[in-house]
């Protein structure tokens, strides 16, 4: 599946978008038919220590899945927003098989 990841405001590292990557595929053991999907990382100007936002859709045919966190790093955000995903394609999934 094709991850494009994209940083609004400050220049993301190798080691981040590595570590999206592999999480964010590890989402087709669930489903076969992901197609791509887009990452947008964003600094927030808040008091708050979770100043950290992922974004993360999934296309899928039919249908787009998507997610966003607010965590204290963007690595927190992306195991819970990757999270919310798995829930959505499993419920997904759930609904097409009933059919």
């Amino acid at each position: 599946m094709e991850v494009k990841i994209k940083a609004i405001g400050f220049k993301a590292d190798e080691k981040l978008k590595d570590f999206t990557t592999a999480k964010v595929n590890k989402l087709e053991t669930f489903s076969d038919s992901l197609i791509s999907s887009e990452v947008a990382f964003k600094l927030i100007n808040t008091a708050d220590d979770a100043n950290k936002e992922v974004d993360i859709r999934v296309s899928i045919p039919g249908n787009d899945l998507f997610a966003k966190k607010h965590a204290k790093s963007f690595e927190e955000a992306v195991d819970e927003a990757v999270e919310a995903l798995r829930g959505q394609i499993l419920k997904l999934k759930g609904k097409q098989e009933k059919k």
